[in-house]
């Protein structure tokens, strides 16, 4: 496995510490694959992971967003022993972290077919959209209206 060195950014670079953790935790996110999942854009503020959660209840499912980070943790219980001839479902305890751009919230969450859907929207707050700003002297009539478009 490759690993990089960012040691000489760091001492050349100010305020970019959050790009580097981003590049290392993607890094080390890529050894485990449990659960599988899908990140889908459903539209352009809006979007959508999907987890396959097979074999869990939603009660042993938690689902934990702060600050640019959310988090989904499953945790089995085993409460009958079972006598398994080939167990190929697997029902391991799993902790799995996605990081959020700015201003991209999570609005709901859903258990659908042993899927757990998780919808997110980015929400731009009305003081940091683009405006027009109207020039003394000139009519308003000649001012065209700026679509307020997230960026």
């Amino acid at each position: 496995m490759r690993t990089y060195d960012f040691s000489p950014l760091w001492r050349s670079t100010i305020g970019f510490d959050r790009l580097f953790d981003l590049a290392e935790m993607a890094q080390r996110a890529g050894e485990d694959n449990y659960p599988p999942y899908n990140i889908e854009r459903l539209s352009e503020d809006r979007y959508q992971i999907s987890l396959a959660v097979a074999g869990f209840a939603p009660n042993e499912i938690a689902i934990t967003a702060e600050q640019n980070v959310i988090t989904i943790e499953g945790c089995k219980s085993e409460k009958a022993e079972h006598d398994f001839l080939y167990r190929g479902i697997s029902t391991r305890s799993f902790k799995r972290q996605f990081n959020l751009a700015d201003y991209v919230q999570v609005k709901s969450a859903a258990f659908d077919n042993g899927l757990l859907k998780i919808e997110l929207v980015r929400e731009i707050p009305e003081a940091m959209k683009p405006r027009r700003i109207a020039i003394n002297g000139v009519s308003a009539d000649n001012v065209q209206k700026l679509e307020a478009k997230a960026a």
